[in-house]
């Protein structure tokens, strides 16, 4: 992650003469009221702050991102005292992932030993899951939530003072001493609150349908398939639902319209499916029932703006498959909620020293979750296929060794290991057995090319993991 303290261009920004006193109508704005809006819009106004929360949409959300949340995420929900958001919404205990590949499958528990019975992931709907979340804070009398967009964001002398949005065709401004921007991975603020070089790679599309009145294969426990030309994940969003998502690589899409889309389905996935899963499958295709998501990576690279800071997606994406998001998302509001606790956010040199401090003590957690996230998608399809087979084969072999091996990666999926020392020592490991499985199975050549191959796509997640 770069934090690049530079001046603010007028021309992107609003301009505004108004100077904020402490009679400004709120003490934060929240641009957006994802998970990480309105987790954060509840945590600061328990602590008496006077929150406004602007959202797109406050509809019930109708989407199939952030509906897994690990154990790490669940235990700060509990931190925070929003845990109750996944009770009621009929969420699925999760206790680890079972991984498929040529017929053969593992189970991985999550390393829960060491907590109480109600600490696991789950797995649910986001859409009722966002609408609790919206409702908690909505309860306290201190948040203002209301529906609206962001235009822009007001600047006076390199100070971010408020936003500029419009409401039903009106245009409104808001002020505040601190705004936080977390509108999701296509942010409309993010270009002014990070460096110009950052790029956002469109690395796949996810494909997702519900499998209805479908028993999960392995209960209580999400599957990830290693298939023969992408990968695909299933977990309950319910007792009777099962999510099945499949990672098509690139950014061109096979066509809906024209069948190309089905035939693939039919034709590519159905053979590698579970046999208990393929009837349910084929019937929601049939339906028609298939929703498309961009899969985006970008790094974390903030520019230091006094007056304004950036939180979830708006500011750090990893791969979605590994199911992290909400994790990091919500590790990231329990950071901010210690580190305001005392803070006067009249005071814009410490609030500007505190954003900082924020963005550097956030690196450790996110580092470990998003290289993990992101190393899986270059195993995932980022290589020819037949190194891709070489590598899944090496890489399911070396989990079904099971202790140390498998357990420790799923304590960092998990975010319940999220140490870089932890992530150095089981990529380390992993990464010799996998070159020696490479080795073993093919000439020196080959080999070699090989593991230089995946040596350079790792180097890679390592960057765009910070």
């Amino acid at each position: 992650m770069v934090c690049l303290p530079c001046p603010i261009r007028a021309s992107c920004l609003g301009k505004e003469t108004a100077t904020i006193t402490r009679r400004s109508s709120c003490d934060v704005i929240i641009v957006g009221a994802g998970v990480a809006g309105s987790a954060l819009a509840h945590t600061l106004a328990k602590d008496g702050r006077r929150v406004h929360v602007i959202e797109r949409d406050l509809r019930e959300p109708d989407r199939f991102s952030g509906e897994l949340l690990q154990p790490v995420g669940y235990l700060k929900l509990v931190e925070l005292g929003l845990h109750e958001c996944v009770e009621g919404i009929n969420a699925e205990k999760l206790f680890g992932y079972a991984v498929s590949m040529n017929g053969k499958s593992i189970r991985i528990p999550y390393p829960l030993e060491k907590y109480d019975a109600h600490v696991a992931g789950r797995s649910f709907r986001n859409g009722p899951f966002v609408t609790k979340l919206r409702l908690k804070a909505q309860s306290l009398l201190n948040v203002q939530m209301e529906q609206g967009t962001v235009t822009s964001l007001i600047e006076e002398k390199g100070v971010i003072k408020g936003v500029k949005y419009t409401r039903n065709g009106e245009s409104l401004t808001a002020y505040a001493p601190l705004t936080v921007v977390c509108d999701g991975c296509s942010s409309r603020c993010r270009k002014f609150l990070s460096n110009p070089r950052l790029q956002v790679d469109h690395a796949c599309n996810f494909v997702g349908v519900v499998l209805e009145n479908c028993l999960n294969p392995h209960p209580n426990y999400a599957h990830l398939v290693l298939g023969n030309q992408t990968n695909f994940v299933l977990y309950p969003i319910s007792n009777t639902d099962l999510r099945f998502i499949i990672d098509f690589p690139g950014s061109k899409l096979p066509s809906i319209s024209n069948g190309e889309m089905n035939h693939i389905l039919t034709t590519a996935v159905v053979p590698q499916l579970p046999p208990e899963l393929r009837t349910p499958f084929l019937t929601a295709i049939q339906k028609h029932e298939i929703k498309i998501m961009p899969g985006k990576i970008m790094s974390a690279a903030p520019r230091l703006v006094p007056g304004a800071l950036l939180l979830g997606d708006a500011l750090n994406i990893r791969h979605a498959l590994a199911g992290g998001g909400m994790a990091v998302a919500l590790q990231d509001v329990a950071m901010l909620k210690d580190l305001s606790k005392t803070l006067d956010l009249y005071d814009s040199a410490e609030v500007t020293k505190r954003i900082a401090k924020f963005y550097d003590i956030r690196k450790p957690a996110a580092f470990t979750m998003n290289t993990l996230a992101n190393t899986a998608s270059k195993i995932a399809y980022a290589m020819p296929d037949t190194m891709r087979k070489d590598v899944q084969e090496a890489f399911f072999d070396y989990l079904n060794m099971g202790f140390v091996f498998s357990r420790g990666i799923l304590g960092m999926m998990s975010g319940l290991k999220n140490e870089p020392t932890e992530l150095l020592l089981q990529s380390t490991i992993a990464s010799a057995f996998i070159a020696g499985s490479i080795l073993w199975a093919n000439s020196f050549d080959t080999a070699t090319a090989e593991i230089g191959t995946i040596c350079n796509d790792c180097s890679k997640c390592f960057h765009s993991s910070c």
